[in-house]
C-alpha cells in the first residue's frame, strides 16, 4: 500500500527506489561506523581524527534524512531500521575496542571508497528516470569525495 502517487513509471519507480534505499542504508551504516570510530580512536591525532570523524556523521545523517525523505515524496518505504542496514550495506565491520588514529583513517578511507562507488553507481542508473534523486546522489557524493579526499591526505 502506498498513499502517496508516485509521479515516475512503475518501472522507474522501482529502480530509483532501489537506489534511493541503498543509498539510505549505506549512509546510515557511513554515520554508525564514523561515530564507532569517533568513540575509540586513540594516538597522536587523536583531536584531528576525531573531530574529522564527527564531520563524517553530520554529513551521513543529514544526506540520509533528505533521501528517505525524497523515497517518501516519491510513495517509497524508507528502512533504515538496523537488521536491513546490517544485510544491505557496502561497509565492512569495524574492529572491536580501542582504535589507533592511523587505523581510524584507514579504516574511513576504506568505508567511503566502498560507499562512494556505489553512490556513483546510483547516479549513473537514476539520471533517466529521475534527474530530481540523481541531483540528490550527485551532491552527497561530492560531500562525501571530499571527506574521502581529506582521510587520504591524513594517511599521504
Amino acid at each position: 500500500m502506498s498513499v502517496v502517487k508516485s509521479p515516475l513509471s512503475e518501472a522507474d519507480l522501482k529502480t530509483v527506489g532501489n537506489a534511493l534505499q541503498g543509498a539510505l542504508v549505506d549512509l546510515v551504516d557511513l554515520a554508525l561506523v564514523a561515530k564507532q570510530v569517533h568513540w575509540n580512536v586513540v594516538g597522536p591525532r587523536f583531536r584531528s581524527v576525531h573531530l574529522q570523524l564527527d564531520e563524517v556523521v553530520d554529513t551521513a545523517r543529514l544526506h540520509s534524512d533528505t533521501v528517505a525523505e525524497r523515497a517518501s515524496a516519491l510513495g517509497v518505504n524508507p528502512d533504515g531500521r538496523a537488521a536491513t542496514v546490517a544485510a544491505g550495506s557496502a561497509i565492512g565491520t569495524v574492529p572491536e575496542g580501542w582504535v589507533k588514529d592511523a587505523d581510524a583513517v584507514r579504516i574511513l578511507v576504506t568505508s567511503l571508497g566502498a560507499v562512494i562507488t556505489r553512490m556513483r553507481e546510483r547516479v549513473d542508473v537514476t539520471g533517466e528516470p529521475d534527474p530530481v534523486s540523481q541531483d540528490i546522489l550527485i551532491g552527497l557524493t561530492a560531500d562525501l569525495e571530499k571527506h574521502s579526499w581529506m582521510f587520504q591526505a591524513e594517511s599521504a
